[in-house]
């Protein structure tokens, strides 16, 4: 799994809202609308004070009420009207403000949840490919569409309530020491051991949090391995096994939710309790206060509302602990992404590469993917443009690693790659790649269109340059036959075709593209002998002109390459000179490890 870096959390605050920058006027308006809830919410128990001390009692309005025509006593019929249109004015307001505020804030927290799944899909995709081959795909898959959706939650269900809680807190604060600061006073005593209780809870939270996610993330990652190789699931019937290694991996995700639930339960039962002596001690004091005389009844249920209210902030923020940890723990997974850098970097100063002529050179190069491993020992090749080269070893030998370091998709740990006598790392990274065309001998295809399949080289080709690539693959017959023609879906990884018809597009795909170096790593490996025919015969015409790296397992199936080498454990151990059907020249001398093979 990838290492996640631990952050306290005001670097998180600091990092998410770095991140939201954008949407700073956006969070802004939503933190003006939550304001807005205090006075609402000031106003919610005052048509309650008005119908016990004005309508029911003989006690004249509040003061700042004096500006409605009724009298400063007014009769209990028009005190009672007074607070019964008071209340429904304020229902509908607060549903009013409920709805413009659930809107906007779903608005703003949904575009600044696509933007940071955007980036982090953009700076996943730039990664290296051996990152991707060390960590897999489903960990980081579940990452970018499920823990990036914690940049909206941090600010906008986690700062902004935590900022407007503080200022409805001082109101209410406020309002309670003026009617009785007596009461305010045993209403704010429990606020210190609510602050020791979460910050106990804090850290336990995010350790929970954090194993939840991982064990989330490795049973998305069985589901996805096992559909991705359904057949070969299906061929072995080990259905079940499968279903048995998920449901293990789902009950430790189940048991580590429940763990994390009877943690928030206790927590949010010790919030509740401790509120709950609060309260009963402001209503003890209070009843005192109402018998004495220095408080009216209507006064006494204005202040047990606002201490409801004045502990909805305490039992908001102390809730918040757990669901905020589980945003922060989602947040540190989904920077990790970003905080990745890539092993293959683009230079500043990199040069522009338009066409290739399509000299190859390797001096020297050493690679290994772990240390102390190396998979390729002194390699020294050299193949000119428009040479054919052959390159066959066994499982391992370092066939597509030697074609990986070419296109650049690992850096040699040592020795140079050039093409056109440049240094392949001294080339813009999107032009050098735009030189080869590759096929593999299992062909990747998109559930798109056959059509979009084979623009996938070149996105703005034409309708009638994708047809002329596909009958130079020997592909337009049965692309014609089919119902739907070129419109015609593929399905997922293109199974809905055969194995012959999946390679024919490929090619095709390779044909429009019209790279100067072409790779084909055992394209006729997996089909019958007449599709190998139209394949070889459309590989031909594909190969013209162009630089050729041919893979195979056996020299023997590389008869047409003008040079063969051989492979093994890293080294080159045998070069076979053909006769020659292209550039004249090639050496006839068996390169030892170190020595250069060329043309």
């Amino acid at each position: 799994m990838m290492a996640t870096a631990s952050y306290g959390d005001l670097h998180l605050y600091r990092r998410v809202l770095r991140e939201s920058q954008a949407y700073w006027p956006h969070i802004l308006g939503i933190f003006l609308l939550d304001l807005l809830g205090t006075p609402l919410g000031l106003l919610s128990p005052l048509p309650l004070k008005i119908a016990v001390d004005s309508a029911i009692g003989n006690h004249p309005l509040p003061r700042f009420l004096s500006v409605l025509p009724v009298t400063v006593t007014p009769s209990p019929a028009a005190a009672l009207a007074l607070a019964v249109g008071l209340l429904v004015t304020l229902a509908l307001v607060n549903q009013l403000y409920g709805v413009i505020s659930s809107l906007f804030g779903t608005y703003t927290g949904e575009k600044l949840v696509l933007d940071f799944r955007t980036r982090l899909f953009h700076h996943a995709q730039r990664l290296s490919v051996s990152y991707h081959d060390m960590k897999g795909t489903a960990d980081s898959a579940y990452r970018i569409q499920y823990d990036a959706a914690a940049i909206q939650y941090v600010p906008i269900a986690g700062f902004i309530p935590f900022v407007t809680s503080v200022f409805k807190l001082a109101t209410m604060i406020y309002i309670t020491l003026r009617l009785d600061w007596q009461l305010a006073l045993v209403a704010l005593a429990i606020s210190p051991l609510l602050y020791v209780v979460s910050q106990a809870f804090r850290q336990r939270f995010r350790e929970q949090h954090r194993q939840t996610k991982r064990l989330e993330s490795s049973a998305m990652a069985v589901v996805q391995e096992v559909l991705s190789a359904i057949r070969v699931v299906k061929a072995f019937g080990r259905e079940d096994h499968e279903q048995s290694r998920y449901v293990h991996h789902s009950m430790e995700t189940l048991q580590a939710r429940m763990r994390t639930g009877t943690v928030g339960g206790l927590f949010e039962s010790l919030v509740g309790f401790i509120t709950t002596i609060g309260t009963a001690s402001v209503l003890w004091l209070g009843v005192r206060h109402v018998q004495a005389g220095s408080l009216t009844l209507g006064d006494l249920l204005l202040i047990m509302a606002y201490v409801g209210q004045l502990y909805d902030p305490l039992r908001t923020i102390g809730k918040q602990v757990s669901s905020l940890q589980g945003y922060f723990t989602s947040a540190e997974r989904a920077f990790a992404i970003l905080d990745e850098g890539p092993d293959v970097v683009e230079r500043p100063d990199a040069r522009r590469l338009v066409r290739a002529q399509g000299d190859v050179l390797f001096q020297n190069v050493f690679f290994a993917y772990e240390e102390g491993r190396p998979v390729l020992h002194d390699i020294c090749l050299e193949v000119p443009a428009g040479a054919r080269l052959g390159v066959a070893g066994r499982t391992g030998a370092g066939k597509t690693t030697l074609i990986s370091l070419l296109t650049r998709f690992y850096d040699p740990l040592s020795g140079q790659i050039l093409l056109d006598g440049i240094d392949l790392r001294d080339y813009k990274l999107a032009d050098l790649r735009q030189q080869f065309a590759i096929v593999l001998q299992e062909p990747v295809l998109f559930s798109t269109s056959i059509a979009e399949n084979i623009a996938y080289a070149r996105p703005v080709a034409s309708v009638e340059d994708i047809i002329r690539a596909a009958k130079l693959a020997n592909a337009h017959d049965f692309i014609a036959a089919l119902p739907e023609g070129y419109e015609t879906k593929v399905g997922e990884r293109g199974m809905r075709l055969s194995g012959g018809e999946r390679q024919r597009i490929s090619l095709a795909r390779a044909f429009l593209k019209d790279a100067p170096i072409l790779v084909l790593d055992e394209p006729t490996s997996s089909v019958d002998i007449k599709t190998e025919s139209a394949i070889m015969d459309a590989m031909e015409r594909l190969m013209k002109g162009r630089t050729t790296f041919i893979i195979a397992h056996r020299l023997s199936t590389l008869e047409n390459c003008d040079l063969r080498l051989e492979l093994e454990s890293g080294r080159l151990v045998a070069q076979v000179h053909a006769e020659p059907l292209h550039p004249a020249g090639l050496s006839r001398s068996m390169p030892s490890s170190g020595a250069t093979a060329m043309f």
